[in-house]
């Protein structure tokens, strides 16, 4: 019985596993949450692989047409829509997810195998329900002709014993009869070995007055009012005056400072650092109420070492940096909280929204060179970071944490 060309079997039992492999990962994915989005971004890359080859295999087939059909009457008719259907599933099915991720208000970068970019399709926002709809119709439908093209399979193999699978294996080895079909069980397999595992439930808050303030918010409380006091005479010695005091010192941050952020992602740590900020400093040590303090981050330069997340926060889920390209930091005064620690209080303007923030300090050093190291916890909520489906897992508060050399001017 003649068999199909060598390219043709390859691209066939290569793309059965990869179909085996997404629906097995793609029945998950709306469960995972945020915990899913490198499976997102491989499901994606898996899907455009998917096109390729069912493009490449369509050549083929005109290029080395397949065998004659062993059957004929309603039989053969079934099978030939099978097949039909299939080929409109494989290329179907990426399309849509393609325009499914084109016209998404969170516009996610897609990198295939975090490489190769692929640009989104131009379609109008209008066309997301129906390429959402009509993705997950025609992931049914693909599983459906999957089994029917898998029982036909078997049906000529063990029941017509016509050799009908032969004419798909590259030699007639009892072996390949085993490993080939056996590619997609593994795909169904290892899409669900690498799913990430649950994160363990979480006891739920303890429930607080709203807007309750922290300790670190709380104003100094009010001093009692002084006891009134006598009158001095007029010959009272008057006070010496007070001698002035020089003005508090300048200090340049030096190169190699850092500014890192850590949020809670489901039971993991999402980890990343801003490339680009600048600091002005104005403060005196011993006269920590003389601090003068602002700081600017470029937030475009906020990365967490994924292409693709980092292409996501500068949407407008996170930091929408096409209109909020900066974040910046400034306060009046400091105070001290310890030997060489400080806090400060000020404001913090981020993504158009400018809210009360405390920062906590320490010095270290000497003289006309210091080291600089603090810490700050800051509310993402109220200023709209993280606003979206994909954030759902993230934990309320973002740790963020500084360091630096300085120098007096």
């Amino acid at each position: 019985m003649r068999r199909y060309s060598l390219i043709a079997i390859f691209l066939h039992w290569t793309i059965a596993a990869l179909l085996a492999f997404q629906i097995s990962v793609g029945w998950a994915l709306e469960d995972l949450g945020a915990r899913g989005f490198s499976l997102y971004q491989l499901h994606k890359s898996i899907g455009i692989s998917i096109l390729v080859l069912t493009l490449i295999r369509i050549g083929v087939r005109i290029w080395k047409p397949r065998p004659a059909p062993v059957e004929g009457g309603w039989q053969g008719a079934l099978a030939k829509a099978v097949h039909g259907g299939l080929y409109a599933f494989m290329l179907g099915a990426p399309l849509t997810g393609w325009a499914l991720v084109s016209t998404a208000r969170v516009k996610v970068p897609t990198l295939i195998f975090g490489v190769i970019p692929l640009p989104h399709l131009p379609l109008p926002a209008s066309a997301h329900e129906w390429a959402e709809g009509g993705h997950g119709l025609l992931a049914w439908l693909g599983i459906a002709l999957f089994l029917l093209h898998v029982a036909g399979a078997l049906r000529h193999h063990f029941l017509l014993r016509d050799g009908l699978l032969w004419r798909m294996m590259p030699a007639r080895s009892p072996l390949l009869l085993v490993l080939l079909p056996g590619l997609i069980f593994a795909g169904l397999v290892l899409g669900k070995a690498i799913l990430p595992v649950a994160a363990p439930a979480k006891a739920p808050p303890q429930a607080t007055a709203p807007e309750t303030a922290k300790a670190d918010d709380v104003p100094a409380a009010t001093p009692p009012a002084a006891e009134p006091q006598a009158a001095e005479p007029d010959n009272a010695a008057a006070p010496p005056a007070e001698e002035p005091t020089a003005p508090p010192p300048s200090w340049t941050v030096q190169p190699g400072g850092r500014i890192g952020f850590s949020v809670d992602n489901g039971g993991e740590a999402i980890n990343g650092s801003f490339s680009r900020w600048t600091a002005k400093i104005v403060m005196d040590p011993d006269r920590p109420e003389s601090a003068d303090i602002r700081v600017e981050i470029d937030l475009t330069s906020a990365s967490v070492g994924d292409a693709y997340q980092d292409g996501m926060l500068a949407g407008d889920e996170f930091f929408a940096t096409a209109a909020h390209p900066r974040a910046v930091f400034t306060a009046k005064g400091a105070e001290a909280s310890g030997r060489n620690s400080y806090r400060a209080s000020g404001t913090l303007s981020l993504k158009g929204v400018s809210r009360p923030q405390a920062i906590r300090f320490t010095l270290s050093g000497s003289g006309q060179s210091r080291k600089v190291a603090g810490s700050a916890s800051i509310a993402r909520l109220p200023f709209g970071v993280g606003n979206g489906g994909s954030s759902t897992n993230l934990a309320p508060q973002v740790a963020v944490n500084f360091q630096f050399g300085a120098k007096a001017d």
